[in-house]
């Protein structure tokens, strides 16, 4: 059985916006990638299952779980502008022998600013072109709110599709219900997971 490496490939199916770097988060990265996570939390609370009141108060150490290789997370990627943190998403999978083929992407967020140069599609690129090299992997899943159109097109395009929908997956502060769509990407056909 192949793991997922911990380096990126040289060359993306997209190339990079200019002055973009994307490379797997770091030790040193957790506090910036808090600061990230806390002010998309806050400002987007309907595209987020966690709550920012609650993660506010977390160190940035806990985070380490999100390093690559920690439990059950594969890695986390991170989008660089020279030194501002402007985008962030991770991979994890399940140990259990039934579904160590299927991967989820949990935690996608661009920051507002660097909105519409393409860092979306590639973080989700690299992220599915990391997880192609786990010959094991034949699925990669998320979820998106329902009424986050701009995502879920993004991801399609990608290649995502859904296959589902969890009806009153989040209820905010204010008593709004919303609906997550649930979708998959198929890296490869059924039946050859190493």
């Amino acid at each position: 059985m192949t793991h997922v490496r911990t380096t990126l490939p040289s060359r993306f199916p997209q190339a990079l916006p200019p002055g973009l770097e994307i490379r797997l988060m770091r030790e040193a990265d957790l506090l910036a990638y808090k600061t990230l996570r806390d002010a998309m939390l806050e400002r987007h609370e309907e595209a987020f299952t966690s709550d920012a009141a609650a993660e506010r108060g977390r160190d940035a150490q806990s985070y380490r779980s999100r390093l690559s290789g920690a439990g059950h997370c594969l890695f986390t990627l991170l989008a660089w502008d020279g030194e501002q943190l402007l985008g962030a998403l991770s991979a994890e999978r399940d140990g259990r022998a039934k579904i160590r083929h299927i991967a989820h992407i949990v935690g996608m967020m661009v920051d507002e600013a660097a909105q519409g140069r393409g860092l979306g599609r590639a973080l989700m690129q690299a992220a599915l072109a990391l997880l192609a090299q786990d010959e094991a992997l034949q699925l990669v899943t998320l979820s998106v709110t329902r009424s986050n159109a701009p995502a879920r097109r993004l991801y399609e395009r990608c290649g995502f599709s859904c296959y589902g929908r969890l009806e009153g997956a989040i209820v905010l502060p204010d008593g709004r219900v919303l609906d997550k769509d649930l979708m998959v990407h198929r890296l490869r056909p059924p039946g050859t997971a190493d």
